[in-house]
């Protein structure tokens, strides 16, 4: 009888259910466990959904390179090729500074 009720009183992680003793560390809440495994598993699909909401907001203001050229024209005459050429220059420089913003704020996160 005595090794059932140690049985039911042993913790288990909340979302797969294993054991206290299946695992290195269980954390309590008010009224549930996680397991360190449950736990990475959620940091993961964190990352993951961070990722996928980073490239989406990659692009939003950022100019389109016919757009920096409509731009160009305004101020330059001629010279179409070099325009084009420039153009596409700002916008590539404009996500490299923005793909490093994102990634300089997510190590910041992380740590």
């Amino acid at each position: 009888m005595s090794k059932n009720s140690d049985a039911d009183d042993s913790l288990r992680c909340s979302f797969c259910n294993k054991d206290q003793n299946d695992v290195r560390k269980l954390i309590a809440g008010p009224t549930v466990f996680i397991c360190d495994e449950c736990v990475d598993v959620c940091n993961d699909i964190i990352a993951d959904d961070n990722r996928v909401s980073n490239k989406s907001k990659l692009g939003k203001d950022l100019p389109i390179p016919s757009e920096i050229n409509k731009f160009l024209d305004q101020y330059v005459i001629g010279q179409e090729t070099t325009k084009k050429k420039l153009a596409v220059a700002v916008y590539n420089h404009y996500k490299r500074v923005e793909i490093q913003k994102q990634s300089k704020t997510r190590r910041d996160t992380e740590l």
